[in-house]
C-alpha cells in the first residue's frame, strides 16, 4: 500500500519525539513490508492543510495521521465516505478511538501493526453535519474543557493534571442546562448537567471507549446529578467505566437524536472530539455507518470479522 503519513510536530507525545530519527524508523518498518511512504512533519496550523493534500492524492492507499485528538479528528472528517484508509498514530492523552480499534499505544508498536494491517469499514457521527469519531458532549464536560484551556502545561502529565483541577472546579459550580432531548419517537424535558453522545456505545469496565465501532448505534448518556457527591461519584465510575452502576445516568442508544436547548440567552459550549465548539440551539446528531475505513491490526480485523 502506498502511505502519506502527516505528523504533528505539536501534537500530543510528538512534541518530545525526535521526529526525524522517528522518520527513519517509519520507512525502515513500513517499506521492509512492501509498502511506500511519503512523510510531512507539520506544526500545528498546517496540518489541515496538509491533510487535505494526503488526501487529494489518486495514488494514496492510506492517511497516517499522528498527533492528538484534533489530528486525528481532522483527519476522519476528511476521509469520511471515501475509499483511502485511516492510519492512527495514538499520540494524543487517551487516545479513545485509536483504543477501540485495537491499536497499539506506543509509537513503536502501533506503527509496526501497520506493515500487516488490514482494512475495514467502521462508522463515523456528525453533529449539524459536522463529523466526529468519538463523542459530542454538553455541561460539565465543556465546563471542563473551557477550564482547562485556561490553564497551562506543556506535556500529557500537565494535561492530567490540569483535566483535574478542571474537574474539581466543575464539581464544586456545576452547569444546569434546560433541555428536550429527542431519542426516535420519544421525547424527554429535563434539566440536566450533562449529556454525552458517543459515536457507539461505550463498552464497560475500562476508560470510556466504544469496544464495537462499527455497531451503527449513537451512545446517548444523560445525568442530571447536581449535589456534590453525586458528581464525584458520576466522574469516578466514568473514568472507570463503571456507566451502568450509576444511578443517576440514564443510557440511551438510537441511529438519531435531536437536542435543543432552551436555557437562556447564554452562548453554551459543545465539546466535539475534544475540541470546544459553538452549540447550535438545536443540534440532529446521527450514525454515519461504515463511513470510514481505518487500518487496524490483523488480528484485531479477524477478531471483529468473526
Amino acid at each position: 500500500m502506498k502511505f502519506a503519513a502527516v505528523l504533528n510536530q505539536d501534537g500530543g507525545t510528538l512534541r518530545t519525539t525526535d521526529l526525524a530519527a522517528f522518520s527513519d524508523t517509519m520507512r525502515q518498518t513500513l517499506e521492509t513490508a512492501g509498502h511506500t511512504l511519503s512523510i510531512d512533519v507539520v506544526a500545528g496550523k498546517d496540518v489541515a492543510k496538509t491533510l487535505d493534500h494526503a488526501v487529494s492524492r489518486r495514488t494514496v492507499d492510506v492517511v497516517l495521521a499522528g498527533g492528538g485528538d484534533g489530528t486525528i479528528s481532522a483527519a476522519a472528517a476528511r476521509l469520511m465516505g471515501k475509499k483511502k484508509a485511516l492510519a492512527i498514530l495514538p499520540a494524543g492523552t487517551m487516545n479513545l478511538f485509536a483504543r477501540g480499534l485495537g491499536i497499539p499505544q506506543s509509537l513503536d508498536a502501533a506503527l509496526k501493526s501497520f506493515a500487516d494491517g488490514e482494512i475495514i469499514a467502521v462508522d463515523m457521527a456528525t453533529a449539524n453535519g459536522q463529523p466526529f469519531i468519538h463523542q459530542f458532549s454538553i455541561g460539565m464536560h465543556a465546563r471542563m474543557v473551557q477550564l482547562r484551556e485556561r490553564m497551562e502545561f506543556g506535556s500529557r502529565l500537565g494535561k492530567i493534571g490540569a483535566s483535574a483541577k478542571a474537574a474539581w472546579a466543575t464539581i464544586k459550580n456545576p452547569p444546569a442546562m434546560n433541555v428536550t432531548l429527542s431519542i426516535g419517537e420519544a421525547e424527554m424535558t429535563a434539566r440536566i448537567s450533562g449529556i454525552g453522545v458517543t459515536n457507539n456505545l461505550f463498552g464497560e469496565g475500562h476508560l470510556p471507549y466504544a469496544d464495537n465501532p462499527a455497531g451503527g448505534v449513537l451512545g446517548i448518556y444523560v445525568t442530571v446529578a447536581q449535589q456534590r457527591a453525586e458528581l464525584v461519584k458520576f466522574l469516578f465510575n466514568m473514568a472507570r467505566g463503571k456507566w451502568r452502576d450509576n444511578e443517576h445516568v440514564e443510557i440511551h442508544q438510537s441511529d438519531r437524536t435531536v437536542l435543543k436547548i432552551h436555557s437562556g440567552s447564554r452562548k453554551f459550549r459543545a465539546v466535539m472530539d475534544g475540541e470546544l465548539v459553538r452549540l447550535d440551539r438545536e443540534t440532529i446528531i446521527e450514525i454515519q455507518p461504515g463511513a470510514l475505513n481505518v487500518l487496524m491490526p490483523a488480528s484485531i480485523a479477524e477478531a471483529k470479522a468473526a
